[in-house]
């Protein structure tokens, strides 16, 4: 499968697969164990990302892949090819943890530094945004996809999302730079699906990330009619290998 627009949805079947295998075990007690990073990692983790790795090489056996939890264990590779896949099988873990419901299954597609397909898959509450024809459709629990698109920045109404550990002060300057309304508190990579279908209109992001936490909603995103930048505007580039695939500041935006 060569075409870029319908890649989309074959990442949104493994993320949904993977969100099945994950639902499960959520709530369920698992035991928590540390990286090396001082991040939390679960069976969930472990099980989703084996359970994708195992269908991307059986989908796209040329296409290399870059993954959280072995990119954790084995370190990132010193270099890569214009073409990859980056995966984060379960991002929000801390949320997880918690038994929150905000956290997602992740799957982009990067080609010369830009996510150009993607999916993003949220087991509690069966919803899955991925691109597809030069769009984003959306489906819940096997339901049919119906088209999402980002909104009209609404003024006096404007929601920002932010992280649930931000303190007020911080959020007083975020308010000041970015003229924003109501501030959300949520967790994982579903902050840029929600900016995606326009139930959100921006997020800054003005602390640091991988680039498989946010490849595949980055795709979505753009996909829906929205950006993702640097906060100086410029666009932000993947496959920093040199960096070991870390990224700086952004900030997403709706329409």
């Amino acid at each position: 499968m060569s075409d870029d627009n319908d890649i989309g949805e074959v990442l949104a079947e493994i993320c949904e697969a993977a969100a099945a295998l994950i639902l499960p075990l959520w709530r369920s007690g698992l035991a928590v164990t540390t990286k090396a990073d001082e991040s939390p990692v679960t069976e969930a983790d472990q099980r989703g990302e084996t359970l994708i790795l195992e269908h991307l090489a059986r989908r796209f056996p040329d296409i290399p892949v870059i993954s959280e939890e072995d990119a954790s264990e084995f370190g990132t590779p010193d270099a890569i090819g214009p073409r990859f896949f980056l995966v984060d099988p379960l991002d929000g873990t801390k949320a997880f943890v918690r038994g929150d419901l905000n956290f997602t299954v992740n799957i982009g597609l990067i080609q010369d530094g830009r996510p150009v397909a993607g999916a993003v898959s949220a087991p509690p509450s069966g919803e899955t945004w991925f691109t597809h024809g030069g769009g984003v459709l959306k489906r819940a629990n096997g339901g049919p996809a119906a088209p999402v698109r980002v909104r009209p920045w609404p003024k006096g109404e404007a929601i920002c999302l932010i992280s649930h550990t931000m303190k007020e002060e911080a959020i007083a300057k975020l308010v000041a730079e970015y003229g924003f309304d109501h501030p959300l508190a949520m967790d994982s990579s579903i902050k840029l699906c929600r900016l995606a279908e326009g139930s959100a209109d921006i997020y800054p992001r003005h602390g640091p990330t991988m680039e498989w936490d946010v490849a595949a909603g980055h795709a979505v995103l753009e996909a829906a009619g929205g950006s993702f930048k640097t906060p100086e505007g410029e666009p932000f580039g993947y496959g920093k290998a040199n960096a070991g695939f870390r990224n700086g500041w952004f900030v997403a935006r709706g329409g």
